[in-house]
């Protein structure tokens, strides 16, 4: 097949670690690469944020990026690219029209308005993923909440109007049967994980301390702070925190500042260190050196990091929340505890970090789960399977417009 993979924000060749560079850009990047490697010439377009990347990049993956016009060719944060979406759609469309694709399958809500646009008055069917959705930040963040005013509006548009929706989690599901989605469009595919590349190493070493690692973007809702805060209840315990911008803008990020202001208050500063944005190479790496893997947000989608530890097989605490609810097994492979609640996550983690031989069975079984169910072989064919299906069926687009 020719695929398409739009994502206007997430490109699958960004340095990660920044505000709007995490798990979408290596699920996209995953993805295409499953894809091509499986025979199908795929394109992912991206938003062009540079005037100096070319257009067309070739990966040694197999799949190629393409990096589209749409608004100035400047680093823009995501919610503020919906005005640039119609001009995106545009660009596809002629693209398409030289050139055409047998299927769309378009990333994040704002790559879902384009990729409408661009098929309108097609029969090309348009497979979409949430990753989050604006609905639930809306709920949790409220007036900190930046995403532009008719977010959720234009996701009930996009579940009425796309062909199929993968969602990453079965919690998504239900959330988007609230915003209008109708019964049989979503089947639930997670997020993989290349298990040959996270993968069990050696035991970690022996410290005076036992390592905690949080990894991912520095965002307040990710909950760094409240493991900062557990950490105050466990002085045998230092936090590494392994994310955010790269270079000088890591120590001028607002968030990293308020993490360490947080630090220094509850005096546990010297036990916690930040790494700021690391090679995708070292991750595996640094997962194995940690005692217990902690992913506590306060609401996350799908939420890759769990699933990387278990393939490193290193136990999760992680928060009861989205996608979360689906990976960590709670007393088979990690924990979960409420979001929000330090007290509860330095209960769970003190239990945890005084039983090693519960740690190495939690990562055992972590990665016998992470083998079974995350890897992305797995995760490509059941794509695949949805793609064959939307595409047996043509006409399903013109008699849903």
């Amino acid at each position: 097949m020719r695929i398409a993979l739009v994502s206007e924000h997430a490109n699958p060749l960004a340095a990660l670690g920044g505000v709007d560079a995490g798990g979408q850009n290596v699920h996209v990047a995953a993805l295409a690469a499953g894809l091509a490697r499986n025979g199908h010439d795929v394109v992912v377009h991206t938003r062009r944020d540079s005037p100096d990347v070319p257009t067309r990049v070739a990966t040694a993956d197999g799949y190629v990026v393409e990096h589209v016009t749409a608004g100035p060719a400047v680093v823009l944060p995501k919610d503020e690219l919906l005005p640039h979406m119609r001009e995106l759609g545009v660009r596809l469309r002629d693209g398409w029209r030289r050139d055409p694709v047998d299927l769309v399958h378009s990333h994040f809500w704002m790559s879902g308005l384009a990729a409408l646009h661009a098929t309108r008055g097609t029969r090309t069917p348009v497979v979409h993923t949430f990753h989050a959705l604006g609905s639930v930040k809306r709920r949790q963040q409220g007036a900190a909440d930046t995403s532009p005013p008719s977010r959720v509006d234009d996701e009930r548009r996009l579940c009425r109007e796309v062909d199929h929706v993968i969602a990453t989690c079965t919690d998504e599901v239900d959330e988007l049967r609230a915003l209008g989605l109708p019964p049989g469009r979503a089947s639930v595919i997670p997020c993989g994980v290349d298990v040959d590349v996270f993968r069990p190493g050696h035991e970690p070493p022996a410290r005076g301390r036992h390592r905690l690692l949080v990894l991912g973007r520095i965002v307040t809702r990710k909950g760094i702070g409240n493991v900062i805060e557990a950490a105050a209840a466990l002085p045998d315990v230092e936090v590494v925190v392994a994310g955010g911008p790269a270079g000088e803008a890591f120590e001028a990020d607002p968030e990293v500042r308020r993490l360490r202001e947080l630090a220094a208050r509850l005096g546990v500063a010297e036990r916690v260190v930040f790494l700021g944005s690391i090679a995708r190479a070292d991750v595996p790496g640094l997962i194995r050196s940690a005692d217990i893997v902690v992913s506590v947000p306060w609401y996350e989608p799908f939420g890759i990091v769990p699933v990387e530890a278990m393939a490193c097989g290193r136990p999760v605490v992680g928060s009861a929340v989205g996608g979360l609810l689906d990976t960590v097994v709670p007393g088979v492979t990690g924990e979960l505890v409420p979001p929000r609640e330090p007290a509860a996550l330095a209960q769970t983690l003190r239990r945890l970090l005084d039983d090693p031989d519960r740690r190495r069975r939690y990562g055992e079984a972590g990665r016998r789960r992470a083998v079974e169910y995350y890897d992305w072989s797995a995760v490509v064919a059941e794509t695949e399977s949805v793609y064959r299906s939307v595409c047996a069926i043509p006409d399903a687009k013109e008699a849903i417009r």
